[in-house]
């Protein structure tokens, strides 16, 4: 018997219709997987009957995998692939691993030797990227910022001078209830060159991707809400 695989399944992070951001051999996997780990169960079974997944839900075995899981949780996760099963790993939106808890499972699969199939799906931070302007052959992603106000000042004042010495465009995110407050930060932080891109709702009719220079999301901003929409903000040139 041979193994089977862990087959990375990207989730639409917005799209009403799959088949705007998934491939449909993406769909076709699904049906060869009766074990999937999630990092929420509801809105895992949601995605698979949204995908036309064959087999019964309630016979379906899922492992959770979230940001309170530890490495000796999730221990025997892979035990069925060896016993020739795939095993579909699910983000909760967009890519799995990136900027996901599904990175603990992929190391544990490379350790064990494992056959790793990430296939093609939408991702917000590539997709800003793409639509933003700034370099796309130099950047990262930074997760999260500090929450207090001078840490978070700081923390961006450093992305600066990041994007000044290495010429590489910085991308980060946020709570969606702080969107707002973040993009007034970045506004009062920044030299008022430096470019800036907001994009949020991608994928969804309500996009709205735009680069300005800091100096004109001083009035940019007002005319915009970015409260409770999930949102991917750069900083480049």
């Amino acid at each position: 018997m041979s193994n089977g695989r862990l087959i990375l399944f990207p989730v639409p992070i917005g799209a009403e219709d799959i088949a705007y951001s998934l491939p449909a051999v993406n769909v076709e996997l699904l049906a060869t997987c009766h074990t999937f780990i999630v990092e929420e169960l509801r809105s895992a079974r949601r995605f698979l009957k949204k995908a036309g997944y064959p087999h019964p839900i309630d016979d379906t075995v899922f492992l959770e995998l979230n940001e309170h899981t530890t490495h000796d949780d999730v221990g025997h996760y892979l035990d069925a692939i060896e016993r020739g099963e795939n095993i579909g790993l699910l983000s909760e939106a967009g890519l799995p691993c990136v900027a996901d808890p599904g990175a603990m499972i992929t190391k544990i699969a490379q350790q064990r030797s494992i056959e790793v199939v990430p296939l093609v799906g939408p991702s917000s931070l590539m997709l800003a990227l793409m639509a933003s302007g700034l370099n796309g052959q130099r950047f990262a992603f930074n997760g999260y910022l500090p929450v207090d106000r001078s840490a978070r000042a700081a923390a961006i004042r450093r992305l600066e001078e990041r994007v000044r010495h290495s010429h590489e465009t910085q991308l980060f995110i946020e709570a969606p209830y702080r969107n707002n407050q973040m993009l007034e930060a970045l506004v009062s932080a920044l030299q008022p060159q430096m470019l800036v891109c907001v994009a949020c709702d991608l994928t969804l009719p309500t996009q709205y991707i735009r680069t300005l220079p800091c100096s004109k999301w001083k009035v940019a901003r007002e005319k915009i809400d970015l409260h409770k929409r999930n949102t991917v903000f750069l900083i480049g040139e």
